[in-house]
């Protein structure tokens, strides 16, 4: 097999070598400086010098060797000790365990409100940069920037472990030893690590800006993060969904775009270029998902990925089951998006005009005032009903209003057809 390209090795180190060195010291934030210095150093030496034989143990013990100079103010020593560390003939003894889940439960402490405690989650363990969890909750990036650095003074205030602490570090810095949280408070940090899962890979599937439809490396670390949260928890109903609905999705990535990397929407998509492997997968995940005592959002929507799936041509998709899926999750958790795209098949089953009424019940709603979505949608009904000029008018707002290259070019391209 081929070894992966440095640049992806060190976004799936990242998160276990934080992962380690918080379990080790505590001092979140300065473990994640000290993450950061060794990942640079790696990015420098190993083109030239090679990756090493424990590329994570290397990781490891440059940025141990960081934090203990940071922690010890000798500044002076920094430079030398990252250079030396990196010929040393044996790393550290560093424990065959992936500490990411620890990490991603630490992330989402209770100290944090739900939104800080997604955004640090995806500024440490999904690699997203502020700006793009910025897009992520339509916030300015400078409001971001300022919720990641308080969520990290929180997490170095609260002492940066689960629970009473099991010990003090070699350097009494902070806890020696976390553990996974129990009962409601596990459920509950749970139910926002799956949360944050879900925008990784979204950010992945549909970038929110750039010359790209899709970030490859990001949808591929969703479902590897979440694929470990399933191994970990494989009878929990909402994370099988989470995982069926990722794979579902991305299974379809190579008919979304041209070859020129124009927008295929799913209606035109060359189906057998999904992969069908990946559904296989994906669809059982889902039969096992619905089979518990409960239903949440990820398995609903899973299901109506499920549906798509399962038809061969577009004209064969069973509409009305996707329309009462959607009922059903509009009902159990309620969102804007969540009507936008019942309103898709509502048109599918009743018309555009059932699915243009549906979407007035949005134009009130601050969260989608001027969205590209909400936009776009109303542009492809009005354009079904016959309304070119509405639709036009539409497409080229839409256009206007998203980030997305690629999502330009096809919107625009909508209108072009239509230009008066």
């Amino acid at each position: 097999m081929t070894a992966p390209p440095i640049e992806d090795l060190l976004r799936e180190l990242a998160p276990q070598v934080l992962g380690t060195l918080i379990r080790r010291h505590g001092r979140f934030e300065e473990c994640e400086d000290a993450v950061q210095e060794a990942l640079l150093a790696a990015a420098v030496q190993w083109p030239s010098e090679g990756v090493p034989d424990n590329p994570r143990g290397w990781l490891v013990t440059v940025a141990s060797r960081r934090l203990i100079d940071q922690i010890r103010s000798e500044h002076a020593r920094r430079e030398r000790e990252t250079a030396t560390a990196a010929a040393e003939t044996a790393p550290e003894d560093v424990p065959d365990t992936d500490d990411t889940l620890v990490l991603l439960f630490l992330c989402c402490h209770p100290t944090l409100t739900p939104a800080s405690q997604t955004a640090l989650t995806l500024r440490a363990v999904g690699g997203l940069t502020t700006a793009e969890i910025a897009r992520a909750f339509l916030v300015p990036e400078a409001t971001m920037a300022a919720r990641i650095s308080r969520a990290k003074q929180r997490i170095k205030a609260a002492g940066s472990s689960f629970g009473p602490p099991g010990g003090s570090a070699p350097d009494g810095s902070g806890p020696d030893g976390f553990s996974l949280p129990e009962g409601p408070e596990r459920e509950e940090r749970l139910r926002v690590v799956l949360h944050v899962l879900y925008l990784i890979f979204n950010e992945g599937y549909t970038a929110s800006s750039g010359s790209e439809l899709h970030r490859a490396d990001l949808a591929h670390e969703a479902i590897r993060l979440t694929r470990m949260v399933h191994a970990q928890l494989p009878d929990d109903g909402e994370v099988t969904g989470l995982l069926a609905l990722m794979l579902l999705t991305h299974a379809r990535r190579t008919a979304r775009t041209t070859a020129t990397g124009d927008l295929v929407p799913l209606d035109e998509q060359d189906r057998t270029r999904w992969d069908h492997e990946m559904i296989d997968e994906g669809l059982e995940l889902v039969k096992t998902s619905l089979a518990g005592p409960a239903l949440g959002p990820y398995q609903l929507q899973a299901a109506i990925a499920a549906t798509h799936a399962a038809a061969a041509t577009a004209t064969e998709t069973d509409w009305r089951q996707v329309h009462a899926l959607y009922l059903i999750l509009e009902r159990i958790a309620p969102n804007p998006m969540v009507t936008l795209n019942r309103a898709i098949a509502l048109t599918e089953v009743e018309g555009p005009a059932a699915g243009l009424d549906l979407l007035s019940t949005l134009d009130g709603d601050e969260r989608m005032a001027g969205h590209h979505r909400l936009l776009s949608v109303r542009a492809h009904l009005l354009e079904k009903t016959g309304d070119a000029a509405g639709a036009y008018e539409h497409y080229r707002r839409a256009a206007k209003a998203t980030a997305s290259i690629a999502e330009q070019r096809y919107l625009e391209s909508r209108a072009a057809r239509l230009r008066p």
